[in-house]
């Protein structure tokens, strides 16, 4: 699916997005676990990925300008704001959105796949990366060339399905030297890999990576906009 087009008029036409939700919550996942956090998330996605758990932004959502959510996001006080989606790069008013909330003065991170170029975001921007296993049924659509845009505050992120999945992701580590670029996330899917079974791995094989589980859901489930 290509990027999502946007309002061809009306006033400000070109600096629109289509939310699927915006909402505060703790920060469940990356190097800002536990941090009220205000979530964007953008509707649209151009992956399909079995173990998705945020189909529903898939369609749908409210047209808003970038005016209207920098004001929602303003109302809930925190310091940290999140994009997501979906795939939030889908949508071409993405970058210019992170830029407006660098300068309101949020600590932003943009999540995303390892789908889409990832060149032309402000440098401010943390970016979250999730470079697709061979589980997710999307291993084909990774550019590995995003690498070369990430930073040492960056992260990949690897979500695993399974020991083939780990070991896959073991062999990404070594071939791109990964760790050596920016900090590197393991997550298991939730409800599919059990998280002992994953941190005895890494913790075996010594890798040099984060163990994460997704906090959000160890505290409301698969409660959407939580």
């Amino acid at each position: 699916m290509p990027e999502l087009s946007t309002p061809t008029s009306g006033p400000a036409a070109g600096d629109r997005l289509r939310i699927t939700e915006i909402f505060h919550s703790l920060q469940g996942e990356a190097d800002t676990v536990g941090w009220p956090t205000v979530f964007v998330r953008l509707t649209g996605c151009p992956l399909r990925c079995h173990y998705c758990d945020t189909e529903y932004a898939f369609h749908g959502g409210e047209w808003m300008d970038l005016g209207a959510i920098l004001t929602e996001v303003g109302q809930y006080g925190a310091r940290h704001v999140t994009v997501t989606g979906g795939e939030p790069l889908a949508q071409k008013a993405c970058r210019p959105l992170l830029t407006r909330l660098c300068d309101a003065g949020y600590r932003v991170s943009l999540e995303t796949s390892g789908a889409l170029d990832i060149d032309r975001i402000d440098p401010r921007v943390i970016k979250v990366v999730d470079l697709k296993t061979p589980g997710s049924g999307e291993v084909e659509r990774n550019r590995y060339c995003v690498l070369e845009h990430m930073s040492p505050d960056d992260q990949i992120k690897f979500v695993l399905c399974d020991r083939a999945d780990y070991d896959w992701a073991r062999e990404k580590l070594t071939e791109y030297d990964i760790p050596a670029i920016c900090q590197v996330l393991f997550s298991p899917v939730w409800g599919r890999l059990a998280p002992r079974d994953l941190a005895d791995w890494i913790l075996a094989d010594r890798l040099p990576v984060r163990f994460q589980v997704q906090l959000h859901k160890l505290l409301w489930g698969d409660v959407p906009g939580r």
